[in-house]
Order: structure tokens, then C-alpha cells, then sequence
């Protein structure tokens, strides 16, 4: 069963024209012990014990919270509000001099109104244009194996991200390929969309990696994937929601959460670096969550489902 949490409350937002976000109601700033002044960048995967992520929010439009944050690794959006402003080379310069990897979170099957790049692409690609995302009323799977879609909505932000500085990418909507019907593109199967899905990636990761082969390349979700030939090849890391707390303070007990943890630990084994992103506020969840981060070997950041926060490590 794939997931997808991240990006809900950007997509709430613009759909109210931009009114301002609120974080839901409850929810308390944590109370949890700030460690010191980060080490410089780590430069192997296995040095990467503390992560995190803010794709809203951000303090007078800037990077500052997370650049204060004592973190070796943040995500943070390509684009400053997600619609027209981008961040900067000289801001991500500033974050990584704070001793941070930083990758530049955005999505790869699927096309958001808000997005710079939509009213372009649709109305010139409107026949890649799959079907709304009825989950998330606002974005729309495309057909992501187009090379139309590698052209002028892929290689664009792969090409900005390297520009600003980040150090690699955090590709969102990687669950596209299971949660398109496939009575929406006839003559595809489920493991069609998956190869082609993987394909992608690899592309994204062999191009990346022909400009500079230290950017790193990291999917959010669906580790299954693995299974298929290049995917192992073509990234350096995973972001994995839910994994111990789904939003909020669920504990992860369905079906699918055993099966997903032991994909998300063979990744680890075959030495990629995990990133866990846990949706709590209690201070037993939290505690309990941050336990099995040093337990696996993953970076982890319990979180508020917003993402609108720059909140303390796991002590």
C-alpha cells in the first residue's frame, strides 16, 4: 500500500488562494533537548544520523530556522512558496555552510496547478495530462514516461536544483505508478508503470550524475521498487513516511507497515542512506520513534504533518 502525506498541507494552502496555514489544532511545540553546533557536511552516506524536512512555513520567506537547526541533512523545496519565487544559490550556499547536505524536494508523477511550469505544460502537453489526483484535488498524474515530460518539466528542475547549489533531489509522487487506474492508460500493467517508473529515476539519476556525481538521488516512498532492474544503481538514498507514527500518532500496525519496514531495511543493508519522516506529537511516540531510528541505522525527524516546522532532533 503506498503512501503520500507529504505536500498536503502546501497543496490546502494554495487552494485557498494563498491564505495562510495553520498548524492543526493540538499540536504543541516539543520539548526536546537541542544538540550543538553540527560537524561540517558529512561526506559518506553512513555519517548521516540526523535529517530534516520543511517544504512550508518558512520564516520572512528565508532559510534561517534551518540553517540553525542542528541537522547534517534538510529537504526543503525547490521553490521558495512552491509557485513562483525560487530559492537561491547565495541562500542555499548559507544552509550548507551550516553544515547541512540539502536536497531540493519536487514532484515526478505528477503536475500540481500551483506549480511555475503548469499553465505552460498543459496547455502545450495537454494529452499527457492523466486524471486529477482524487486524493489531492488540484494535481494530476501525467504520463511520466513521455520523454515530452523528461523534457520540459524533469531536466528543468533537475537543471535549477544543480544551479541553486542543492546537493541532490527529493522526488515526491514516486507512488504514481501504483496509484494511477489502469483503465486510465489501456495496454499499460501495473509492472509496466513500475519499470517506466524506474526508468525515470535512473534518468534523472544518470544526468544528475554526468554534471556532478556527487549529487545524490533520493525517492520518497515506495522501497519496493528495489526489485527492479537500475533502481538500486540509480539512488543514494530513500525517504520512507510512517514508517513507526503515520499523522497523527498513529502507530504503524496496518498490513502493509511490516512489509514496508523490511524494504525500507534491506535499502539500509545495501548501504543507502534512510530517511524517516514520522508524524507525532506525544512525547512517548516521539521517544519511541526516535529509539528505532538508532535502532535501524536511519536518519529520522518526528514531525508535524504540516512540515511547517523547524522542530528539535531526537535527543
Amino acid at each position: 500500500m503506498s503512501q503520500r502525506i507529504l505536500r498536503a498541507a502546501i497543496l490546502a494552502c494554495c487552494l485557498v488562494v494563498f491564505t495562510a496555514c495553520f498548524t492543526p489544532e493540538g499540536v504543541k511545540q516539543l520539548d526536546r533537548t537541542r544538540a550543538g553546533t553540527p560537524p561540517p557536511a558529512p561526506d559518506h552516506p553512513d555519517d548521516i544520523t540526523s535529517a530534516v524536512v520543511q517544504l512550508q512555513g518558512y520564516q520572512d520567506g528565508t532559510l534561517d530556522a534551518l540553517t540553525r537547526g542542528p541537522y547534517q541533512l534538510a529537504v526543503v523545496d525547490l521553490a521558495r512558496d512552491a509557485s513562483a519565487s525560487y530559492f537561491t544559490a547565495d541562500e542555499i550556499s548559507r544552509l550548507k555552510r551550516s553544515g547541512k547536505k540539502v536536497l531540493a524536494y519536487f514532484e515526478i508523477g505528477s503536475l500540481e496547478w500551483f506549480r511555475p511550469d503548469y499553465p505552460g505544460f498543459r496547455e502545450r502537453n495537454p494529452d499527457l495530462i492523466i486524471r486529477e489526483w482524487s486524493d489531492w484535488p488540484g494535481e494530476y498524474f501525467v504520463k511520466y514516461w513521455d520523454d515530452r515530460w523528461w523534457e520540459e518539466a524533469i531536466k528543468p528542475r533537475v537543471d535549477r536544483a544543480i544551479a541553486a547549489g542543492f546537493d541532490g533531489v527529493f522526488l515526491d509522487t514516486v507512488v504514481a505508478y501504483d496509484e494511477i487506474e489502469l483503465a486510465w492508460v489501456p495496454g499499460e500493467s501495473r509492472r509496466d508503470l513500475a519499470a517506466k517508473m524506474v526508468a525515470l529515476l535512473s534518468r534523472i539519476s544518470s544526468y544528475a550524475k554526468g554534471i556532478d556525481n556527487r549529487l545524490w538521488v533520493f525517492p520518497l516512498n515506495a522501497a519496493e521498487l528495489q526489485h527492479y532492474p537500475g533502481y538500486l544503481d540509480a539512488i543514494d538514498g530513500i525517504g520512507v513516511e510512517g514508517l513507526f507514527f503515520q499523522a497523527t500518532d498513529v502507530p504503524c500496525d496496518d498490513d502493509f507497515c511490516a512489509p514496508k519496514l523490511e524494504a525500507t531495511r534491506a535499502l539500509r543493508k545495501a548501504g543507502k542512506i534512510v530517511f524517516a519522516v514520522d508524524y507525532a506529537n506525544r512525547p512517548e511516540n516521539i521517544a519511541s520513534a526516535c529509539r528505532s531510528y538508532r535502532k535501524e541505522r536511519f536518519a529520522g525527524y518526528v514531525t508535524v504533518r504540516d512540515l511547517d516546522q523547524v522542530l528539535p532532533p531526537c535527543p
